[in-house]
């Protein structure tokens, strides 16, 4: 049987996207993007071949386009989290980052397929032209388990020198310098981190937080770390409610490494009847909506969630078009306020 060409008639109408591209007088890649809802064709465009599609009887066989291309034009986004009750999907974190992706992906024709580490074995995942990892994971796990598929991937992260991935990440060790630095402006001298340093990102704000403070100050700080194995306000409380229930305890300062950590940290304080930050600053990570609003105002260093979304979107695209792609770091931001 001979193949299908290019441009054959639509099955049920007898209509090609040449014939409708010529009636609206524009190209038929325009068409094509018109069909697809892109936001690269104006909606008053939009409107009209979609108008004249109905007029003639056509309808865009997308299943039919991916046949053909040997594709699915669909990305698996796999969040390595656990949803749960105290740390929703709708937490800043991963949504800014599926607000960035989504745009980039929907621009390209590209659906989203939205999934968890408990359904990676699925034939929508399993189908996808690539895969869009947001957490490594305890020690790499989540990677490790992923690359199993073969799949292109890119990750939200930082980089392991153990493994070779096209990693898209916050510049996590300024991140814990800058907030090292601002307890040094501070003359704070006992300090606690707080966040599990065997994920990736924890480890490089700790270590560039601890580096600072060994090469910056000319004083000696005293530095304990405390490992949640969670990123929740509930672990930050019980987290920090352990630690002062310690006879002997004092400290000063407090780095955690996510806000819901920080926040929670700061309500266990308080509850001993300790000030913040008069006898204690504290200071989160993601500069989320909620660290602006809590009280007090919480000191936190700003991640570029949305950006990095849209980077991880380009960065998967160009591995599936087989072009030559690299990893990035974004810049984090201090964002100074009451804590």
């Amino acid at each position: 049987m001979a193949a299908k060409k290019k441009g054959a008639p639509n099955p049920e109408s007898g209509v090609t996207m040449e014939h409708l591209a010529a009636i609206a007088g524009v190209s038929t890649i325009t068409v094509s993007r018109a069909l697809r809802n892109s936001p690269l064709v104006t909606e008053e465009t939009r409107e009209k071949i979609r108008k004249i599609a109905g007029q003639q009887g056509y309808r865009f066989n997308v299943s039919a386009r991916n046949l053909r291309l040997g594709r699915s034009h669909s990305v698996a986004v796999v969040v390595e989290m656990t949803p749960a009750s105290d740390r929703p999907m709708s937490d800043p974190y991963p949504l800014e980052l599926l607000g960035g992706i989504t745009q980039e992906l929907t621009t390209a024709g590209y659906s989203v397929v939205l999934t968890s580490m408990q359904l990676i074995d699925t034939p929508p995942v399993q189908g996808a032209d690539g895969m869009i990892l947001l957490g490594q994971g305890s020690h790499g796990e989540a990677v490790r388990h992923l690359q199993r598929s073969g799949l292109p991937l890119v990750i939200w992260g930082a980089p392991d020198a153990n493994q070779s991935c096209i990693v898209v990440g916050s510049d996590n060790r300024k991140g814990g310098a800058s907030v090292a630095q601002r307890f040094i402006e501070q003359g704070r001298r006992k300090m606690l981190f707080i966040g599990d340093i065997d994920h990736a990102e924890i480890q490089e704000r700790c270590t560039g937080f601890m580096e600072t403070l060994e090469q910056q100050s000319g004083q000696q700080h005293a530095v304990s770390i405390l490992r949640p194995k969670a990123f929740t306000f509930e672990a930050g409380f019980d987290c920090m409610s352990a630690y002062l229930e310690k006879a002997d305890q004092s400290f000063d300062a407090v780095f955690a490494a996510s806000d819901l950590l920080a926040m929670g940290a700061i309500r266990a304080i308080t509850e001993k009847n300790l000030s913040v930050p008069g006898q204690v600053s504290v200071i989160g990570y993601d500069d989320t909506p909620g660290a602006a609003s809590f009280i007090p105002a919480l000191t936190s260093v700003h991640q570029y969630l949305r950006d990095g979304g849209i980077l991880l979107a380009k960065k998967i695209l160009g591995l599936i078009n087989e072009e030559t792609v690299e990893s990035e770091v974004l810049q984090t931001n201090l964002v100074v306020r009451q804590t």
